[in-house]
């Protein structure tokens, strides 16, 4: 923690342990403390459990997440990483005006069946996530998104559930927060290691530094193929999978997509006993 905070001049610590004037919810304050969190659950276990990033074959994560995989796996420094993260969380804050974009959750029916509702109804609305074969989310206009929801339940759709976000993230909407961000990842410096990455924007295993990054560079503004990387992952004979945050949603979605792994989740000192 006192490292992160270091290097960003914020007091970590006290947003996520006392979170004064409900900072947790600010996304330029959230994003940083969700990645720190999770740094430091996977540095102890990697100390607790005698862990080596040689034991590795890929790592990912789902949006900021894959911030955290490439630390995790020392692609890109934790200085790096942390100073990047504070001002992405910046820009995604900053990117639209408030209250006029959102996202929401629709729950029963998969990306190919939402995105044909979406083209045949002409929405101004786009697939932000691909959660699972059961979750999608939509980013786009409030004013969008509340029209269509009838449209959707009326189309099957089990639930439809307006997130409690800032902004249409993963979207058209953050295209200009997007292209800055991209020139200060284009300034980092990635490392070359034996392990893999499968990247949000094409949901394929990558090891070459140009490939990570500039998949990195697109992530902001496109679709988090959450779905398809896990089928990557099965595709490949991965079986086993460690989930490090601190929460265990992913480990939900995975499940979701596929019964082939023995997922354990890492999120608090208790879980180190797996």
């Amino acid at each position: 923690f006192e490292e992160i905070e270091d290097y960003t001049s914020i007091d970590l610590r006290k947003i996520i342990f006392e979170n004064p004037d409900n900072k947790l919810n600010l996304t330029q304050f959230t994003q940083i403390c969700i990645f720190t969190a999770s740094y430091a659950i996977f540095r102890t276990f990697v100390s607790e459990k005698d862990f080596q990033n040689k034991d590795v074959e890929v790592m990912l994560g789902h949006s900021l997440g894959e911030y955290t995989a490439l630390a995790c796996s020392q692609k890109i420094s934790l200085k790096d990483c942390s100073l990047i993260l504070k001002k992405r969380g910046e820009l995604m804050n900053d990117a639209v005006p408030p209250n006029e974009t959102g996202m929401a959750a629709l729950i029963g029916k998969d990306s190919n069946f939402v995105q044909k509702i979406i083209d045949k109804n002409k929405l101004n609305l786009q697939i932000a996530n691909d959660n699972s074969p059961m979750q999608i989310v939509l980013s786009g206009k409030k004013k969008d998104l509340m029209g269509s929801k009838d449209l959707f339940l009326n189309n099957n759709v089990k639930k439809f559930v307006y997130l409690n976000v800032s902004a249409a993230f993963h979207s058209k909407f953050m295209l200009n927060a997007q292209e800055e961000l991209s020139q200060k990842i284009e300034e980092l410096t990635f490392s070359d290691n034996e392990i893999n990455i499968i990247s949000n924007y094409d949901a394929d295993i990558h090891n070459k530094t140009f490939s990570i990054k500039v998949n990195l560079q697109k992530q902001m503004a496109n679709k988090v193929n959450w779905t398809l990387s896990i089928e990557k992952l099965e595709d490949v004979g991965e079986k086993n999978i460690i989930e490090i945050g601190p929460n265990k949603v992913l480990s939900g979605l995975i499940s979701r997509i596929s019964k082939n792994f023995d997922i354990k989740s890492i999120a608090k000192v208790s879980d180190l006993e797996l």
